[in-house]
């Protein structure tokens, strides 16, 4: 679908945004991702819940709302805090979100039991699992049927985070994909390099990935950016440019693709098309999204929000130790491997 501008209703909240957006864009990537020493706390206006979540739902849509949203968080989170200040912290964004949905917390690693629409219970860390939850915070939006209508992973700035916001309440995940929805915001929103920035562990063209007949010698990267991408260029200023990411990177095969572009790429699985037609295929909608593919091709885990050092250095070592292998998330690896489960503050 090509990048055209509607609908009105994204447009103008868009332009009511631009002017904090415009003063504060640097700040809401900016800031240090290790675990806080202090734990945060959630909002006073999220529901007190059971965590029954077909009551959840019954309940938000008897007072008039369009869903539930469920939030998955952690105590140290430090993109959880980053979230709570530059999008709920923010009164317009807080109120929207307010007036169409209710709010229910899951902590990733928490103990209590989760009730889900079959009737099955998990505890919350369980339940997140279920949901591949890779990255906090992360946000599971639930229609009047229960249904899934959007998940995002990981942290976005208040732009993107109001765009999903108004993608569910409007209805739009009904008839489009949030990729082509977005494609308004980031129209609205560009600005920065004018063409993709360069790392020299990119392999350069032609883009032959396939590893269906054969398997490869090492995992693969493929990140996935585009011009005129504020978040891009903060990817490549930081993380990328760190002596420890540029190392671990020497260890994979990683290409940079322009997620709109018609690039010729022989995908992992064989197929022969478009670096836009596959970004469309895989749904990438945020740049830059970063997807890893094991030796065989098969996709382990992708990096789809703001990212940081701590947290991209995280990934690296899950990937490049084998642990996806034997821990499905990434937030279980770390607990149960790295031993990361202990009280911070």
């Amino acid at each position: 679908m090509p990048r055209i501008l509607r609908p009105i209703t994204l447009l103008c909240t868009l332009l009511a945004l631009a002017p904090g957006y415009a003063l504060s864009a640097d700040d809401e990537f900016a800031f240090d991702d290790k675990p806080l020493q202090e734990y945060i706390i959630n909002p006073e206006w999220f529901k007190l819940s059971f965590l029954e979540l077909h009551d959840d739902v019954r309940d938000a849509i008897t007072d008039g709302k369009r869903g539930l949203i469920i939030y998955f968080g952690q105590k140290d989170c430090a993109y959880c805090q980053a979230h709570m200040k530059n999008n709920w912290g923010r009164k317009d964004i807080e109120l929207y979100t307010r007036k169409h949905f209710d709010v229910i917390a899951i902590d990733v690693r928490g103990d209590r039991p989760v009730t889900d629409f079959d009737g099955v219970i998990y505890s919350e860390k369980k339940f997140a699992a279920q949901h591949k939850t890779n990255f906090t915070p992360s946000f599971l939006f639930l229609d009047k049927d229960g249904k899934t209508a959007l998940k995002l992973s990981g942290y976005h700035p208040p732009y993107q985070f109001q765009a999903a916001l108004e993608f569910v309440a409007d209805g739009h995940y009904r008839k489009e994909s949030f990729r082509d929805y977005l494609a308004l915001a980031e129209a609205a929103f560009a600005h920065g390099n004018e063409g993709l920035n360069e790392h020299v562990a990119f392999s350069h063209p032609p883009y032959a990935l396939d590893r269906s007949r054969f398997a490869a010698s090492a995992p693969l990267a493929v990140v996935f950016e585009q011009p005129k991408c504020h978040a891009c260029d903060v990817l490549h200023a930081g993380p990328l440019l760190q002596p420890e990411i540029s190392e671990k990177l020497k260890k994979l095969e990683i290409v940079q693709l322009d997620m709109w572009s018609d690039t010729p790429v022989l995908t992992p699985d064989g197929k022969h098309t478009t670096a836009k037609e596959w970004a469309g295929k895989l749904d990438v909608y945020y740049a830059p999204t970063i997807i890893f593919f094991d030796e065989r091709g098969k996709e382990i885990i992708r990096v789809d929000s703001v990212v940081r050092l701590f947290r991209l250095n995280n990934v690296l070592e899950y990937i490049l130790s084998g642990g996806y292998r034997t821990y499905p998330t990434l937030q279980r690896w770390r607990r149960e491997f790295k031993k990361e489960d202990a009280p911070r503050g």
